[in-house]
């Protein structure tokens, strides 16, 4: 039995696994490759379509983003969605600030370069056209009922695989998705009412393509070049 550590025997509550299906090697094989066709469909586009998307699907889509393993199940994330029109503009307004100041000079011209086959520079519509976007915040630490600080643990580490749920439920969902990180974040705490324990970690924006949706052409690296067998 494998227990937390410096976690005492009578503090552990077990139940039974529920839900796990026992497949046979061939089912594993042939629905790990089906996930694999799905998945490798999934691009990160930045022409996006205004038509309305369902408020239950993202409401899935973050439920399946907390399903993610976290440090000591602290669960340490928070996911703000917005599809208000009047936050869209001032989270444009803002990103698109930074934006302009990363791409004036705040950026080195090394990491321009690796930029340009993206074609992308500071303007970003989408955060307006796109039917909603999703902050991705990271708590450093939590609150107890009692008011005292909730430490938590693995904190970029967890969000970091919450935030891969989420991309992974919004692609099977058939909605196309942009991960944007302008830097410094903190407007979004400020725009989202968030507390001071919380950092923005990205904005995702999720919708439908636009009809005229192009994206860059692009290759990922093989198997041989992500992994190692021993």
């Amino acid at each position: 039995m494998c227990l937390l550590e410096g976690t005492r025997m009578s503090e552990a509550k077990f139940e039974p696994l529920k839900g796990h299906i026992h497949r046979t090697g061939d089912e594993m094989v042939a629905r790990s490759e089906a996930f694999f066709n799905a998945m490798k469909t999934r691009r990160t586009v930045r022409m996006f379509s205004p038509e309305p998307v369902p408020k239950a699907v993202i409401e899935h889509a973050i439920l399946t983003a907390g399903r993610a393993p976290s440090g000591a199940n602290k669960q340490p994330w928070h996911f703000a969605a917005i599809s208000d029109p009047d936050m869209k503009a001032r989270i444009r307004a803002a990103a698109e600030e930074e934006e302009r100041a990363f791409y004036g000079g705040r950026a080195g011209d090394s990491w321009l370069k690796d930029l340009e086959p993206f074609g992308t520079d500071e303007h970003k519509p989408f955060l307006e056209t796109a039917p909603w976007l999703i902050a991705v915040f990271r708590q450093s630490y939590g609150t107890r009922p009692d008011g005292a600080r909730d430490t938590h643990y693995y904190v970029h580490e967890s969000a970091g695989l919450a935030a891969g749920f989420l991309l992974a439920a919004l692609h099977h969902a058939g909605l196309a998705t942009l991960t944007h990180t302008p830097s410094p974040m903190g407007f979004l705490a400020d725009i989202c009412g968030r507390p001071a324990s919380e950092k923005a970690t990205m904005l995702v924006v999720a919708g439908y393509p636009a009809k005229d949706c192009e994206v860059p052409v692009i290759d990922k690296k093989p198997l041989s070049e992500i992994s190692s067998w021993f």
